[in-house]
């Protein structure tokens, strides 16, 4: 395969460390070493002497942290994106970020050629590649988990050592983790063993609700067309706000999961993840949304979730169909306006309070004590008409 220049996705960890320096000698073209910072906590200046010191070109770091909450992290929890009930698409959302900066990177430098570093088991691979494909299928695509014989954390750890690359995974961290702003997520290693519990020592976002604060955190957290806008009445932009719910989840045990969960290539794989402003954020959104949405928009809106999950989960977030759930998701926020109370305590998040100019709920109709805007005899024709059929299918299971 002949290539002029390859863009590779790069972490300074130990696999893109080393298929950076395996690109070199195999295609002997330039590198350059790309990183997005998307709110994971790094030395970026390492990263940097990193890369060149084993051969990239040029090292490329990029701050998609605002871009990311903005335009990734908000809409997927507009639409209450969750896969399989439970996971709030961390990892998954940042990859179609990551794939759109490393296209751009390409033409900017004239490459041909883009790299990852994810594996051929794995939902990565995918997400990377579909999203090259949607947004220049011009160029090529290498990836080295799929090529070469370096197929076990030893082998690559075994070549980082014979090319004076340090090696910074240990028997202290035996498991595979990937953080940005919305999550930190762990597998592999001893968490394959699904019935063995994590170890308290591996979570990094969040104490254990045993050891968060034994008073109560009351916040208030206001929406705009369904975004989180202004926490305890101060404006703060995306990244900001979603940084400091983190805080505050994180500080009160909020966000923990442990699952087991169906990988699009068809394997099971246990997951462990951290998200504790996504949790905080999602709890207050749908609450919000049972005072500003109608009935009916709900229930049509929610039969759509589990698809548009799916989509973003596999990696089709340049896709037509993901585009036009956007749409219709974005269409059904423009009345989720409003401010949500929620009390923050020892891993729960609990909503104590809602409010909004455009509130559906009525308090003339829904009280229990005197009213003059509800005739409660419409109910007799009501309950009759509902009921019609039931009496037809009782009457005639009689005459049998």
């Amino acid at each position: 395969m002949d290539v002029n220049k390859i863009v590779l996705a790069y972490s300074g960890g130990l696999d893109t460390s080393v298929i950076l320096k395996w690109l070199i000698q195999h295609y002997r073209c330039p590198i350059i070493a790309y990183c997005a910072d998307i709110g994971q906590q790094e030395d970026w200046a390492a990263v940097r002497e990193k890369g060149f010191s084993t051969g990239a070109e040029a090292v490329e770091i990029l701050d998609l942290r605002e871009t990311f909450v903005k335009e990734f992290v908000f809409p997927a929890f507009r639409a209450n994106a969750v896969y399989e009930g439970v996971y709030l698409l961390g990892t998954s959302l940042a990859r179609p970020l990551i794939a759109r900066e490393q296209v751009r990177l390409a033409h900017e430098y004239g490459a041909d050629a883009l790299s990852h570093g994810a594996t051929g088991k794995g939902n990565d691979q995918v997400r990377f590649e579909l999203a090259y494909m949607a947004l220049d299928p011009s160029l090529t695509v290498i990836a080295p988990w799929r090529l070469w014989d370096l197929n076990s954390r030893e082998s690559l750890m075994e070549f980082a050592r014979a090319h004076d690359i340090a090696v910074p995974v240990t028997t202290a961290k035996p498991y595979s983790s990937d953080e940005n702003v919305l999550h930190i997520s762990y597998e592999g290693g001893v968490l394959e063993d699904p019935f063995a519990a994590a170890e308290e020592a591996m979570y990094t976002m969040t104490v254990s609700p045993e050891a968060a604060p034994d008073r109560a955190t009351v916040i208030d957290l206001e929406f705009r067309a369904g975004d989180p806008v202004a926490l305890d009445g101060a404006a703060l932009s995306p990244y900001e706000m979603l940084a400091a719910l983190n805080t505050l989840g994180g500080e009160n045990g909020i966000g923990r999961l442990d699952m087991v969960e169906n990988r699009f290539v068809g394997m099971k794989s246990r997951g462990v993840y951290e998200t504790p402003g996504g949790t905080i954020m999602r709890v207050a959104h749908r609450d919000l949304e049972s005072i500003t949405l109608d009935r009916e928009v709900v229930r049509v809106r929610d039969s759509l979730i589990g698809r548009y999950a799916d989509l973003i989960y596999n990696g089709f977030w340049f896709s037509p169909e993901r585009e036009l759930l956007q749409n219709t998701m974005d269409q059904a926020q423009q009345t989720v306006n409003g401010t949500v109370r929620l009390k923050l305590y020892k891993g729960n998040c609990m909503v104590v309070g809602r409010t909004s100019d455009q509130s559906l709920y009525r308090p003339d109709f829904a009280t229990f004590e005197e009213d003059e805007v509800y005739d409660q005899t419409d109910a007799t024709g009501f309950i009759r008409l509902n009921g019609l059929r039931l009496k037809i299918q009782a009457l005639r299971k009689r005459l049998n």
